[in-house]
């Protein structure tokens, strides 16, 4: 398999990480379902501004569609939604930490649905990954938040899991970047259809300000979400999601800088962080 996947994967990594930053500072000032739906809508217009300016379209096959409107559906809206909700109730590291459970799951399944061969190096990698991120969750009481809200980024990461493996059954009919773009337009359809029927549409407007991080924010969101699928392209599911679920490691890095005074790192965070990179090394070095 070429370095590039792992590149590409770890890239993935450290956007989804910047997004996690911006989304922590926007919510300072604007609402969760506000940020989301700006978090959507920034990914859509991306999206088919880059497909228009490519040419042609490519032809569509049904198969494809419907596996990417699926992952639009369960990884985009059910999965980033929790997400936003998880930041702000438990904070953007551990939040990342914990979203870093869906390496299990995706291997998982792609063990079970795609008959892909998982190496001892990858299953340990994981094992430590996971063992890393654990660690990082057990700061409820030092950080200030329920032990039960810890629900929402496992649940989450859930979402991103079993998307992982929609992703992968799709590119085999669609590119990466068609795929893209059909899974946040339907996300964006589906959530903004939520908000209308439930009265809350009004909860899109927030500060300027804090629009301006949401913006950011979509933008990071959606560029990891797109790296992350071309290396899923070139590479088996089983590297690329232990490779992506780093993103606590450059949350914790970025937060002394972008978020004093919000979030605090201690020492299990800094355990966990040592841990999750001794996890990418086994994975990408053996």
């Amino acid at each position: 398999m070429p370095r590039t996947v792992h590149l590409l994967a770890l890239a993935g990594a450290i956007a989804s990480a910047s997004a996690s930053i911006l989304i922590r500072q926007g919510l300072r000032g604007g609402t969760t379902y506000g940020g989301f739906w700006v978090n959507l809508a920034v990914g859509t217009v991306c999206l088919w501004v880059i497909l228009l300016l490519r040419g042609p379209l490519e032809p569509v096959r049904l198969e494809g569609l419907a596996y990417f409107a699926a992952a639009g559906l369960i990884g985009t809206v059910a999965g980033r939604l929790l997400r936003f909700l998880a930041i702000e109730k438990v904070g953007a590291s551990v939040t990342s930490a914990l979203n870093n459970l869906f390496p299990f799951i995706s291997s998982g399944l792609a063990i079970l649905l795609l008959g892909e061969q998982v190496t001892t190096a990858i299953v340990v990698g994981t094992l430590v990954i996971v063992a890393g991120t654990v660690l990082l969750s057990l700061t409820g009481q030092e950080m200030g938040f329920r032990t039960a809200h810890l629900a929402l980024p496992i649940l989450s990461a859930t979402c991103f899991g079993v998307v992982a493996i929609l992703r992968k059954l799709g590119l085999s009919s669609m590119s990466p970047v068609a795929g893209f773009a059909v899974n946040v337009t339907t996300a964006l359809i589906a959530f903004t259809f939520f908000l209308f029927v439930a009265g809350k549409l009004g909860t899109i407007l927030g500060t300027a300000r804090s629009t301006v991080y949401f913006i950011g924010a979509g933008l990071a969101e959606n560029l990891g979400v797109f790296l992350i699928l071309v290396a899923l392209s070139m590479g088996t599911v089983s590297v690329v999601a232990p490779l992506t679920g780093t993103a606590p490691i450059f949350v914790l890095v970025m937060s002394p800088f972008f978020l004093r005074g919000l979030e605090r790192p201690t020492w299990r965070v800094v355990v966990g962080t040592l841990l999750i990179v001794l996890g990418v090394y086994l994975i990408t070095a053996l």
